[in-house]
């Protein structure tokens, strides 16, 4: 390759697809096309399933989807054809012609490809199908994909701006073979597509892994990456680009839609912008804003109802969903109860104003006691117990549900990943609802993200800069305050000792004894294990809600409610 050659334009297209909306995701990719071509690409690269949002999920298995894609892939090579000198690549499910899904009730014949096509002319030039299929954390792909070796495909390398490339689909990348697969066909690069889920620190070992890979082929590698929110998951964007000696040649911004522009020269050096990976705090507060933004959005929600009750959690919610919708679209609502702290209300207004949001009171007190007058007959003689809290609970949960059938916004539930571990949570009380932004989020980090928000100089309702939420809040111990002089450390362990049990058994897979042999109490070891084994029952009737961890209660747990196994 002369020096004389010019630079090699390419632009990894990190956007935020919406699964299902063909016809929209479509539109997105020829946006980027544009915005590619005018800066002078010769190759722009769309991220993993690109076409149909990613995970696609059951929808694959409707034939009707199937022949949509087709339609809708076919429409946009035509389309692409405008950008004259440039080369797409673009994600999307693929069977290839003649070879449906053929079912019947007992058996099926699956034969759909997790799939990435180079389109340029106007025509479908070649599709590469994944070959390595993850079904770990929460990926499934084998319920819906068969690996491009059982088509018999081996490696494709196509030309773009006179260079060749290698494709690679995610998990491919994770594997020697495929790699070096593509290198032996001839490529000069690596081109990686992805959807790959956010969890803290994921970017960083992203970028570790495809290190390796470049380690192990001495090949470039160029890694497109999706950005937003879908159900439980996010994805951060950070696309990047390495160079043949394994170093970050560009990155691209977290959770932000755009472009990342990379110059391969004739030298084969690599150059581009490279964004810092924020700390892990920002990161937490960009995939809940995200979720939180996407979620609401995508569904068609106008807004958000959350019960703020003067407690952590729910401040914490609070200052994620303004940030996410605004605070025109966020309305709170505080229901005290006979056991309220007058500085509940005190801390749970000054957070209100403080953020600009709608705050209304209605006392649960008329309520609660037509509750226990109507079971008076039937609880006579028995002390009052959890019963009468989760009364409580339930009728706040009806209040907020109540309003959310009125108005249309969706109520967000407050319940931390600790509480959603222990069962210290009440089902259609303050379960109820239609999200579930911390459900992954342990209690001492949540402390920590409201900490780090009100580090941040945030722009308050009435024009000053400083904390959004009010130092007692975070400062004072917490309460359900559900009965007199209650807090939560009266049923749980201390949440220091409780959480690093929690990541110990339910996030590392490690055995009780493993745990207490680390050095914790056998007795808290015991307890805390013991509720998340028999709350399983309850995390199923709780709303979807973000993953931010590498193992969250939802579709990477999957635990059996009857179950006598102990260790």
């Amino acid at each position: 390759m002369s020096n004389s050659t010019p630079a090699v334009r390419i632009a990894l297209a990190q956007f935020n697809a919406t699964v299902g909306d063909l016809a929209g995701n479509a539109r997105r990719i020829v946006d980027c096309a544009r915005e590619a071509h005018a800066g002078g690409a010769a190759l722009l690269v769309a991220p993993e399933l690109a076409l149909t949002g990613y995970p696609p999920e059951d929808l694959l298995l409707r034939p009707a989807f199937m022949q949509a894609c087709a339609r809708e892939l076919a429409a946009l090579a035509t389309a692409l054809a405008a950008f004259d000198g440039l080369t797409v690549v673009v994600g999307h499910p693929h069977q290839f012609e003649g070879q449906g899904d053929q079912r019947t009730r007992s058996h099926a014949v699956v034969q759909r490809f997790n799939a990435a096509s180079v389109l340029a002319g106007g025509q479908v030039q070649a599709t590469y199908c994944k070959r390595e299929l993850p079904n770990y954390q929460v990926f499934d792909e084998r319920r819906y994909f068969v690996s491009g070796r059982d088509a018999g495909q081996g490696a494709v390398v196509f030309t773009a701006g006179g260079r060749r490339i290698g494709l690679l689909i995610c998990e491919d990348a994770w594997f020697d073979e495929p790699a070096q697969a593509a290198r032996a066909a001839g490529a000069e690069v690596l081109c990686v597509i992805n959807a790959s889920p956010f969890h803290l620190d994921k970017s960083g070992e992203r970028e570790s892994r495809m290190v390796q890979r470049v380690q192990a082929t001495g090949l470039p590698l160029l890694y497109a990456h999706l950005v937003g929110g879908q159900d439980e998951v996010v994805f951060d964007g950070a696309s990047f680009a390495l160079d043949a000696q394994g170093q970050v040649a560009a990155r691209g911004g977290c959770f932000t839609e755009h472009l990342v522009w990379v110059d391969w020269h004739a030298d084969g050096r690599m150059t581009g912008e490279v964004q810092p990976v924020p700390e892990l705090e920002a990161q937490a507060w960009a995939a809940l804003v995200t979720g939180v933004r996407d979620y609401i959005g995508k569904n068609g929600f106008p807004g958000a109802i959350i019960g703020l009750s003067g407690g952590v959690d729910s401040a914490l919610v609070l200052a994620i969903a303004v940030d996410a919708l605004g605070a025109d679209r966020v309305r709170t609502v505080m229901m005290p109860s006979p056991y309220t702290a007058s500085i509940s209300w005190i801390d749970a207004r000054d957070m209100a104003e403080r953020v600009g949001v709608r705050y209304d009171e209605i006392s649960i007190l008329p309520m609660f006691e037509a509750f226990k007058g109507a079971l008076a007959a039937e609880f006579a003689g028995r002390p009052e117990d959890a019963t009468e809290e989760n009364i409580q609970a339930r009728i706040r949960g009806t209040l907020l549900m109540a309003l959310s059938n009125k108005f249309g916004s969706i109520v967000l539930t407050t319940g931390n990943k600790s509480e959603m571990a222990t069962g210290y949570c009440t089902l259609y009380g303050d379960m109820a609802g239609g999200f579930a932004v911390i459900k992954d989020v342990a209690k001492t980090l949540v402390y920590r993200l409201c900490e780090w928000k009100n580090r941040q100089p945030t722009r308050r309702a009435d024009g000053t800069v400083g904390p959004v939420i009010p130092e007692r809040i975070i400062t004072r111990p917490p309460s359900a305050e559900l009965r007199p002089d209650q807090t939560d450390q009266d049923s749980l362990p201390p949440y220091e000792v409780l959480d690093a049990i929690l990541a110990r058994y339910m996030e590392e897979d490690q055995s009780i004894d493993q745990i207490v042999a680390a050095g914790y109490a056998a007795a808290d070891v015991e307890r805390v294990t013991r509720l998340i084994k028999i709350n399983e029952y309850k995390r199923r009737q709780s709303p979807v809600g973000i993953r931010i961890t590498h193992r969250a209660f939802g579709r990477d747990w999957r635990y059996p409610i009857t179950s006598k196994f102990r260790a």
